[in-house]
């Protein structure tokens, strides 16, 4: 089902970008990692073995995901999946965040989802066909402490995914969201330096080969939306049922950062 589609990922130098781009090769699919790193890249290439594609692109930056999308067509004529990955976080109360961290974080997790699903959508237009896929998180739907940016943008990726999947409604074009909770990949290593929140949550975080392959999957079956884990998704469901009720009952419970 996935023989030869190619499947554009960004954020792919690491993580599960990486590991995603690992599978949809294995599945047969032809994966275009995208990121800022092209060291990561080339070290991840080499974990292959299909036919792959490396382009040094980063999402702020509105040419350069022009030109790496317009690099990708030229080559193969069509992007059948977007794999909107890229993002970043930290873990800092509102006081003691920059303005500018909130608006950078913004640029990257949102914006760059932005930038790409708008150079890539007219062409899966054109065709009448094509799936974009949003990661966003857990955060998108339970807001934490001491997570007002991070949450703040995953929120931004969740309602534009909502509101772009009825805006393509008949169009041929599947926009799917990736809710996942924590998972034990670099992304703490800037998020959550003293490892504090790590070790809290040890319990509770996500191994990184698990998700991806839930992405994967979501990919094949064209799936709407995936919650992650299992108990998180119950969670979730409570919340936006009893929303002030979930944050007084879960405050403490919550509050690991």
């Amino acid at each position: 089902m996935l023989k030869d589609k190619v499947v554009v990922i960004t954020g792919a130098s690491s993580g599960i970008g990486a590991l995603a781009a690992r599978f949809l090769s294995e599945q047969g699919a032809i994966p275009v990692l995208m990121a800022r790193s092209e060291e990561r890249l080339h070290s991840i290439s080499t974990q292959i073995s299909g036919p792959h594609k490396l382009i040094v692109m980063d999402v702020t930056q509105t040419q350069q995901v022009e030109q790496a999308m317009d690099q990708v067509i030229e080559q193969y004529g069509r992007i059948d999946v977007l794999l909107n990955n890229a993002g970043y976080g930290k873990f800092e109360s509102i006081l003691d965040m920059p303005v500018d961290e909130f608006s950078e974080m913004m640029n990257v997790n949102y914006m760059g989802t932005v930038r790409c699903t708008k150079v890539v959508l007219p062409y899966m237009l054109e065709r009448g066909e094509g799936h974009i896929v949003n990661v966003a998180s857990m955060a998108a739907k339970i807001g934490t402490a001491q997570s007002t940016s991070y949450t703040a943008t995953k929120h931004a990726v969740y309602g534009f995914s909502n509101s772009l999947r009825q805006e393509l409604r008949g169009s041929g074009i599947t926009v799917s969201t990736v809710n996942p909770g924590p998972i034990d990949t670099p992304f703490f290593e800037l998020a959550d330096p003293s490892g504090k929140y790590v070790s809290n949550i040890s319990w509770f975080i996500m191994k990184p080969e698990l998700v991806a392959r839930k992405m994967v999957r979501l990919i094949e079956r064209k799936q709407e939306e995936i919650n992650l884990p299992r108990l998180a998704a119950i969670g979730m469901r409570f919340y936006q049922l009893f929303p002030r009720l979930a944050d007084k009952l879960t405050y403490k419970m919550m509050n690991k950062k």
